[in-house]
């Protein structure tokens, strides 16, 4: 009878055995073919250089976080059959991922928003279409001052797959929506209340700005953004759900055609675990802030560097910044014959975030230059980059009414 007991023992703990090496031998063959498959996805992807010199950053990163540009792009021309067709970043959102704090910052960047592609004045949705990733990368670093590490490209056809695959969201609609564009073969018809929306559903909430007659969001794009943002959240909120994992496969199919990265197998198996399982209160999200104002007859918004100081800071791992702008007290002086240099200059300044100077004419100079009072050392990076000036001294002073007082030579010209 012991003997009998005995042997059923071994045996189970031999199954035991057998059963977990398949299991581990599963998991490798899964996570092997998982990983060749999400390697494909940057078949396609463009090698990222970026545009900006180590003087253009503005803000540094640790070297473990990352810039990522995501892009949706719209359907080009209707009807075109050509994969080259031109297309035009409908939605633009710069991702960053702070490895210091463990967070993740979403920027919306308004479709609007005037950008230099090229030598000329554009919308920044139109760079991609007229140089692809390059040029939509490029007008982003441009912008914002912050070099991109990956990019993430999917069109309206692989969003509404994917929304397919993770089961639609519920969505609270706030009002009538009632908007046709046959050139991007759009048709968007919603009332109000509690509506479940599929991939298609999706896209369209995604993309409306107003309506047939006119009526829609007063700020048009800003508040388009605003109404993502929502979306955005409920997405979160569904891939969070642990029931998720059973539909992976559906999410991979969707999203095969219809993206495009430069990041390798590793890079989305990381990045993509970071996002689903992060706290919603380690994710913040903002946008682009900026004067609307027509320039040589077009509407734009014109990206302002005071009202984003907050924002774009987050891209820097909440390091301290040598210079704190909204304390400096300046005066700057006109040690030229050119009319308007000093106030051109103080303009100039509020532009870059610094309080407005106090501007005065002064004796004739030829070589331009700052005095610092009581201030550090650390100061000297940021002024140089901020005042284009590189002649700087460091004063002590106890009656001294200025903390930073400048005075524009000859050699300085008009930054307007």
């Amino acid at each position: 009878m012991s003997n009998k007991k005995n042997k059923k023992t071994v045996d189970f703990k031999r199954f035991a055995k057998v059963t977990a090496i398949f299991l581990v031998v599963i998991l490798v063959l899964v996570t092997g073919w998982l990983y060749f498959y999400l390697a494909g996805f940057n078949n396609t992807a463009v090698a990222l250089k970026s545009s900006l010199s180590s003087d253009d950053v503005k803000i540094q990163s640790d070297s473990k976080s990352r810039n990522i540009l995501v892009m949706g792009v719209d359907i080009g021309t209707a009807g075109s059959k050509n994969a080259n067709d031109p297309k035009r970043t409908d939605t633009m959102i710069l991702v960053h991922y702070n490895a210091v704090d463990k967070k993740v910052s979403l920027i919306s960047i308004p479709r609007d928003t005037l950008a230099i592609v090229n030598g000329r004045n554009q919308k920044i949705n139109a760079a991609h279409a007229i140089g692809g990733v390059d040029y939509a990368v490029a007008a982003v670093e441009k912008l914002v001052g912050v070099k991109i590490d990956y990019y993430a490209k999917i069109n309206y056809k692989g969003f509404d797959e994917l929304i397919d695959a993770i089961g639609g969201v519920d969505m609270n609609i706030t009002r009538k929506m009632d908007y046709d564009d046959p050139t991007q073969d759009l048709s968007i018809h919603f009332e109000k209340g509690l509506v479940h929306l599929d991939g298609k559903k999706a896209e369209e909430f995604f993309r409306w700005r107003k309506n047939n007659d006119g009526s829609g969001f007063a700020n048009g794009d800003l508040d388009r953004i605003e109404n993502q943002h929502i979306f955005i959240s409920k997405v979160m909120e569904k891939i969070k759900s642990p029931f998720i994992i059973f539909k992976i496969p559906g999410v991979l199919t969707a999203v095969e055609n219809a993206i495009e990265t430069n990041m390798d197998a590793n890079e989305i198996f990381k990045y993509g675990f970071i996002f689903a399982t992060i706290n919603s209160e380690k994710i913040s999200m903002d946008t682009l802030k900026g004067d609307e104002k027509y320039v040589n007859g077009i509407s734009y918004v014109v990206y302002s560097e005071a009202l984003n100081a907050k924002i774009v800071s987050e891209l820097g791992d909440n390091k301290v910044a040598a210079v704190d702008k909204s304390k400096l007290k300046i005066k700057v002086i006109n040690g030229t014959k050119k009319t308007g240099l000093a106030k051109d200059f103080s303009t100039y300044l509020t532009e870059k975030g610094y309080n407005e100077a106090t501007t005065e004419t002064g004796e004739a100079t030829d070589k331009s230059k700052i005095i610092v009072y009581n201030g550090s050392e650390d100061m000297k990076a940021d002024l140089e980059k901020d005042f284009k000036i590189d002649n700087i001294e460091f004063l002590s002073s106890n009656d001294k009414k200025f903390d930073v007082v400048v005075t524009l030579g000859e050699d300085h010209e008009l930054m307007h």
